[in-house]
């Protein structure tokens, strides 16, 4: 536990240097859920009605555009090698550095979603049911593209890649995030999405660092 919390407070401590990163999902995820409205028209219901679309595609969208750094700037300056041949196992040093994209990433959308909630005129209990449901599904995002982003790293284009490997992989976590705000929205049960997306997380947990970790290791031999 050591070594992830040492990885951890690092990978966050440079994220934290570089605010401009931070803030360009942020940014992204917001100045594009919010160009729907002025397209289709301030119509509340029909706005209420496609918001959980919109806001977990934005919200995927903008995690991708930030997978890539996960492990990029330590393959290109050597620290990776160092991680690779520390004693500390490279799995814990995957899921610390996935942790820390979540953190920096995938937990500021959550904070901004509320702001677009607002903006789409969804109702309190919608609103407490997209909170969870993007509580469970952001960490598989940042899981499921952590993987892809060690798979990659080296290639050629590795960034045109990503999306190319992690889009179908998303679906799932898509479709019943979606699926959770919509019955809420209707008042139908949505527990069962809700379990489906912490059984992704569950799995994506399990997976990815050891994924992550045998491609890391191809990547520098």
């Amino acid at each position: 536990m050591s070594s992830f919390l040492s990885v951890l407070k690092r990978d966050l401590r440079l994220a934290l240097r570089q605010k401009s990163d931070l803030a360009t999902a942020v940014l992204f995820f917001i100045l594009t859920a919010s160009l729907f409205p002025f397209g289709l028209g301030p119509e509340p219901n029909l706005l209420a009605r496609i918001a959980p679309g919109i806001i977990w595609v934005t919200a995927l969208l903008a995690v991708l555009l930030s997978v890539e750094r996960i492990f990029l700037a330590d393959y290109e300056d050597g620290a990776l090698e160092q991680l690779i041949l520390s004693p500390a196992p490279l799995e814990l040093v995957v899921l610390a550095k996935i942790v820390a994209h979540w953190l920096t990433t995938g937990l500021p959308l959550i904070l901004a979603a509320p702001l677009l909630a607002v903006f789409f005129n969804m109702d309190f209990e919608g609103l407490g049911v997209m909170l969870l449901a993007m509580l469970l599904g952001t960490p598989s995002l940042s899981l499921i593209g952590g993987t892809a982003a060690a798979l990659t790293l080296g290639a050629r284009r590795g960034g045109i890649l990503i999306p190319l490997l992690v889009l179908p992989l998303y679906i799932p976590t898509l479709i019943f995030g979606v699926g959770a705000i919509d019955a809420a929205l209707f008042d139908l049960p949505y527990k069962a999405h809700l379990f489906l997306l912490a059984a992704i997380m569950t799995v994506s947990l399990l997976v990815a660092p050891l994924a992550g970790a045998a491609a890391l290791k191809q990547a520098v031999e």
